[in-house]
């Protein structure tokens, strides 16, 4: 295992420096002459106030016990956000991760009560690999069009249907993989985010191509509005909570904003199951962050 880790520690660092301009890091007038994008392992170097030798020996996984003075040092020179900080810890063997847990599968009680508390929101659970194993009534009419498949991964970037649901896809996309490489480097075992990323590096050379980016992020707050085919815009925003009883898997409830036309279509929706068999599609999002719909 820790050879997987020190290949991964090194793959991110890679990643992370060849997104980062030199002016962005802070480094005018260094950019010229350069025959590949982003910053030079010796200007990671000088940038965390570390050798030139011991970086690049971190990267190629000849360094494998970095100090979290040394992690945050990196992580404030490749300007990554907190969730790329954190990731970084992870794969750097600094930071807790979750184990993972033989009951990931099965939702907690407590956990689908509270669903049934959403009765006018689109609320649902999803494991670490981004199944979705529970839903509310909402949930289940706006997923509808994929039948029988709950993972959103797949269905992302494998599922017939997914550019007629979803017209943010490639953006919803981007984000997914993004969350599912965080969900990575938190359950480091999980035997089912294994199975999709390998499943999908070889079906969808899209999902190959964003895995390769090394992109890290959280589901969070979002709105979007969805155009159902007979009650028109739905608009939601929506919230995801991390399930503690249960490592990995999270909470995400969609709501309208209250007295507006959205609230009435969700209560219609919620009352009668309209669209069960029919399309929701994502028109928007304007706070740049996916979430599942």
């Amino acid at each position: 295992m820790a050879l997987a880790r020190d290949s991964d520690l090194g793959a991110f660092l890679r990643a992370s420096r060849s997104r980062l301009e030199p002016a962005e890091a802070g480094l005018a007038g260094s950019a010229s002459g350069r025959r590949v994008p982003g910053l030079r392992r010796e200007e990671v170097a000088v940038l965390a106030g570390v050798s030139a030798d011991y970086y690049t020996r971190l990267e190629q996984g000849r360094e494998r016990n970095p100090s979290a003075q040394v992690l945050d040092a990196i992580g404030r020179a490749l300007r990554l956000s907190s969730d790329g900080r954190g990731h970084l810890f992870r794969l750097g063997g600094l930071h807790p991760r979750l184990a993972p847990d033989a009951a990931r599968d099965r939702v907690h009680p407590k956990l689908l009560e509270l669903l049934d508390a959403f009765p006018r929101a689109a609320a649902y659970v999803l494991g670490p690999a981004f199944d979705v194993l529970a839903t509310n009534p909402v949930a289940d009419t706006l997923l509808a069009p994929f039948g029988d498949e709950r993972n959103m991964p797949r269905i992302l970037f494998t599922h017939p249907q997914v550019k007629t649901v979803f017209a943010e896809w490639e953006l919803l996309r981007r984000n997914t993989v993004d969350a599912l490489r965080l969900n990575q480097g938190r359950l480091p075992d999980d035997v089912d985010i294994s199975a999709i990323v390998a499943e999908l590096e070889t079906a969808s050379p899209e999902f190959a191509e964003l895995w390769a980016l090394q992109g890290v992020s959280r589901l969070s707050r979002a709105y979007k509005v969805f155009v159902h085919p007979e009650l028109g815009r739905i608009e939601l925003t929506y919230q995801t909570f991390d399930v503690h009883d249960a490592p990995g898997q999270q909470l995400l409830v969609g709501t309208p904003e209250p007295g507006s036309r959205s609230e009435e279509a969700i209560a219609h929706l919620a009352a009668t199951g309209l669209g069960k068999n029919g399309a929701a599609v994502c028109a928007e999002n304007d706070h740049g962050q996916g979430a599942f719909s």
